[in-house]
C-alpha cells in the first residue's frame, strides 16, 4: 500500500506556508548538523593534540556535552514535518488511508504537545539553572545557555507537530478517491 502525499511528508502536499515551516525545520537541522561537525572537528585536534603533544581543546568535554544537546534537539522538527518518523504500520497497513491518515494526525497531535511540553520544562529548567548561576566546571559557561538553546527547536517541534496534525486530519476528512 503506497502512502498518500501527506502522510509521506512531500512539501508539496503542504501548501506556502507549510513549504515555510519545512524550509525553517530544515534551517535548524542543518544548523545542528553544523554544530555537529565543528564538535567531530574540536574533538579531532583534541585528541590528537593530546596523544602528540600532550595538549587538549580546554572543556572539550564541557563544550561537547552542551553543544550536543543543542543540536540533537535541532533535527526533531524536521524529521516529523518531513514524515520520517520511525512508523510501525504492522497493524494499520491494511486499513483505508483515511484511518491512517486519522491515526497519524493523533500521533502527530501528540507530537505537539510533547513538544510544547518539554519546551516548557526545558525552558523553566533554564531558567532555574540562570537564578542559580550554575556554570560549566572547566570554563565557567553559565549552564542555562545551553538549556535555553534547545527551547526554540522544542517550540518548532510542537508548532511542525500541530501543523502535520492538522494536514492530515484535514486528509483524514476527505472523501476517499474512488480507483477502478
Amino acid at each position: 500500500m503506497q502512502e498518500p502525499p501527506v502522510a509521506a511528508g512531500h512539501a508539496a502536499a503542504y501548501g506556502r506556508c507549510g513549504r515555510a515551516l519545512l524550509a525553517l525545520t530544515r534551517a535548524f537541522a542543518v544548523a545542528g548538523g553544523l554544530v555537529f561537525v565543528g564538535l567531530v572537528a574540536m574533538e579531532i585536534v583534541s585528541i590528537v593534540g593530546r596523544k602528540l603533544w600532550a595538549w587538549s581543546v580546554p572543556g572539550d568535554v564541557e563544550l561537547l556535552e552542551m553543544c550536543a544537546a543543542f543540536a540533537a534537539a535541532t533535527f526533531f522538527a524536521y524529521c516529523h514535518l518531513a514524515g520520517g518518523d520511525v512508523k510501525v504500520d504492522f497493524f494499520t497497513h491494511n486499513l483505508p488511508p483515511r484511518i491512517v491518515a486519522a491515526l497519524d494526525s493523533f500521533g502527530s497531535l501528540l507530537v505537539a504537545a510533547f513538544g510544547a511540553l518539554i519546551a516548557w520544562r526545558t525552558g523553566a529548567g533554564a531558567w532555574s539553572v540562570h537564578e542559580s548561576g550554575v556554570t560549566s566546571a572547566i570554563l565557567g559557561i553559565p549552564v542555562w545557555i545551553a538549556q535555553g538553546l534547545m527551547v526554540p527547536s522544542f517550540v518548532l517541534l510542537a508548532v511542525s507537530g500541530g501543523y502535520r496534525c492538522a494536514i492530515l486530519a484535514g486528509a483524514a476528512a476527505r472523501p476517499a478517491e474512488r480507483t477502478r
